[in-house]
């Protein structure tokens, strides 16, 4: 079974009582459960904590947009064989920490 819960996302343009758009998401029953206890643990509602694990999802995987991007320009540029660029990100990366 699948809940159908309404979340509220914040946002300061939205008319209405809540600083936030409303909308619906299905959610699996243990999932639904485990977000259920841990707002009550927290003391907070449902629709923060479904908004707070959007936001974090959100910018956890925003990263891949950028790595596309620059991907995407490396393709349109092309490959350069230049030694002194070479050399230079070699030095650069050599001395990153990972």
């Amino acid at each position: 079974m699948l809940w159908t819960v309404p979340v509220t996302l914040s946002g300061s343009e939205s008319p209405g009582y809540t600083t936030g758009m409303k909308t619906a998401v299905s959610i699996p029953d243990e999932i639904f459960q485990k977000a259920e206890r841990f707002a009550k643990r927290r003391r907070c509602s449902r629709s923060r904590i479904f908004s707070d694990a959007l936001r974090e999802y959100l910018t956890r995987h925003s990263g891949d947009e950028v790595t596309e991007a620059v991907n995407r320009a490396c393709r349109e540029i092309g490959q350069a064989q230049d030694s002194f660029s070479a050399a230079a990100a070699y030095r650069a990366l050599v001395r990153t920490e990972w």
